[in-house]
């Protein structure tokens, strides 16, 4: 007797689980997984508006690499690392358009309210700023003034 529950239950338990199938999404129609990667966010490092209450230092950097991206049209990033004078700055990267000799600069700097209290240590920091992609041409990269990469688009 002990054989036939077990097996009916076995049965019952195929048979539910044939029964109700939940609906797979195909390509067109599928909803965005809740567990799927976030999209990056483009640059987190931008002037903002608040940063007029905040004092500019420097940041010191001890590599600028420019990667190009494997996509077409081409994209371009900007790899930077170095370090913030204390833990309390805050990195901001300010990209600007192409000027009319395509020279693409960039300010690398920090900011920091000057009433907080803060620990006297440097804090390293590594970050990829996008640059986007280019009309075609041959372009120049400028770091702080300094030229860092001629490339074409």
């Amino acid at each position: 007797m002990k054989r036939l529950t077990f097996t009916t239950l076995v049965l019952l338990l195929a048979l539910s689980a044939c029964a109700s199938t939940p609906d797979i999404p195909t390509s067109n129609d599928s909803p965005a997984s809740s567990d799927s990667t976030p999209a990056p966010k483009m640059n987190d490092h931008n002037p903002k508006p608040e940063d007029k209450n905040l004092t500019r230092s420097n940041a010191y950097l001890d590599s600028t690499d420019l990667l190009i991206l494997e996509s077409f049209p081409l994209q371009f990033m900007l790899s930077i690392s170095g370090n913030l004078p204390t833990p309390c700055h805050q990195l901001r990267v300010a990209v600007n358009a192409p000027d009319s000799e395509n020279r693409i600069g960039v300010d690398v700097y920090s900011v920091t309210d000057p009433e907080t209290m803060c620990a006297e240590v440097l804090q390293p920091f590594e970050v990829n700023v996008p640059l986007g992609s280019f009309p075609e041409g041959t372009y120049t990269l400028w770091v702080n003034g300094k030229m860092i990469a001629e490339f074409q688009a």
